[in-house]
């Protein structure tokens, strides 16, 4: 009989492989927490409760209670890690990492860091954060200054991702108090003291934000290596942004482009120009020739090889972009697509509410005032009660601009019709 905890982890895996609840795979002939408590390793298995669940499950019993292959971690990590780029298939490692004995914390550590990372590209948010809940557990157990670090960071940078601000924030002060009191390298604490500026910009915070900013450019960036810095400085020209200081922005903006080359780091290249297009597009008044730009630069690498996240903020910038330059239709049609795609859309929350912003006043403009001002007023709701401040005044300030557009364009309808619905 296998023992617990592995017995546990393996019963837990062919559930969820099958799509059951614990309440469904139970059935009659077993209580919910007898298996809960098997599940989490509180219980041995007995004869009668394996074969029980191995029938339930529809496998044989040896399915649940033979041992797993020795060093199946490391041997699957090492699958993983070798595999060429755009070829790595990590399912088996997980199954690995789920049976894992514990034997060896560090590959534990680094099987887990791959998981969540390729999660993350994947836009499946709900999985990398519950893989880099483990991580973070991990780090604490193994003790490691670095590691947990940066599994802060990531865990930082995904509930960032989901749009659960306050977490973010939490894990990104805990990184960078961390990499202080530890003297840890430039490299570590940077990476903390950009996410957390970025986070502080997003709720609102900026005289927070601009202080680490001012910190992160006097003390850090110079040290930085290129990537760093890059990062760094896309950090900077966000909050200079945020503060209407746009010509800034621009300058730190073109600070981060020029210091990498695609063959450099093509990840973060293709990061860089899509959010320098989104940043240009956000400014005041829109920088369209840049954002077409940096736009175009970026489709070379994003349409033939980017991940399905990059190629989904691509779509969305361009319909941002199509709007912008008054091809309405253009921009219905790719914003329509993208919506369809409902649970299924890998966008980060902020893209996703962007997204839904310009559907609403694209409704708007198309003469379906009354349905497109209510859409605005629930997203602007919504970002503020969440505590997204930022991306709450970029809603309500849609919302002003697309009235006054539409007023412009029909004086005598926007008077006897939009006004009176803005609430």
């Amino acid at each position: 009989m296998l023992e617990q905890p592995h017995f546990g982890r393996r019963l837990r895996r062919l559930r969820l492989e099958r799509g059951l609840s614990q309440a469904g795979l139970v059935g009659d002939g077993m209580s919910t927490g007898y298996l809960s408590r098997l599940e989490s390793g509180e219980r041995p298995p007995t004869q009668r409760a394996t074969a029980y669940l191995a029938e339930r499950l529809g496998v044989e019993v040896c399915e649940l209670t033979a041992p797993p292959p020795p060093q199946s971690l490391t041997r699957e990590l090492a699958v993983a890690l070798s595999a060429p780029s755009g070829t790595r298939d990590v399912t088996a490692l997980s199954r690995a990492v789920d049976e894992d004995p514990g034997d060896d914390p560090a590959a534990r550590w680094q099987a887990l860091w791959l998981l969540s990372r390729t999660a993350g590209r994947l836009g499946d948010y709900v999985q990398q954060q519950a893989r880099l809940s483990q991580l973070l557990e991990l780090s604490e157990l193994l003790e490691v200054p670095e590691l947990l670090v940066r599994s802060h960071v990531a865990y930082a940078e995904c509930t960032r991702s989901m749009g659960d601000m306050h977490t973010a924030e939490t894990a990104a002060s805990q990184a960078l108090s961390l990499a202080r009191s530890q003297g840890l390298s430039v490299s570590d604490t940077a990476a903390a003291l950009t996410l957390l500026a970025g986070i502080e910009a997003e709720l609102g915070r900026l005289d927070a934000a601009a202080q680490h900013v001012d910190e992160l450019e006097r003390d850090l960036l110079p040290a930085a290596t290129p990537t760093q810095a890059a990062e760094g400085w896309w950090a900077a020209a966000t909050v200079s942004n945020r503060q209407g200081d746009h010509a800034a922005a621009r300058t730190k903006l073109h600070k981060a482009l020029h210091l990498l080359k695609s063959t450099d780091d093509l990840s973060l290249w293709t990061r860089l120009r899509l959010a320098a297009t989104a940043a240009a597009l956000e400014m005041t008044p829109p920088q369209l020739k840049s954002a077409e730009r940096w736009l175009a630069e970026v489709s070379f690498a994003v349409d033939p090889s980017g991940t399905p996240v990059q190629a989904q903020e691509l779509r969305a910038l361009r319909a941002h972009l199509a709007f912008h330059r008054g091809r309405l239709d253009e921009a219905r049609a790719i914003s329509d697509a993208l919506l369809a795609e409902g649970e299924n859309s890998l966008l980060p929350y902020r893209d996703r509410v962007r997204l839904s912003v310009l559907d609403g006043r694209l409704m708007i403009l198309s003469g379906r005032a009354e349905e497109g001002i209510a859409v605005l007023q629930r997203l602007g709701r919504e970002a503020t009660d969440s505590h997204n401040l930022d991306l709450a005044a970029h809603i309500w300030q849609s919302l002003a601009q697309t009235l006054a557009d539409l007023r412009l364009a029909h004086p005598a309808n926007a008077a006897h019709g939009a006004p009176r619905s803005s609430g």
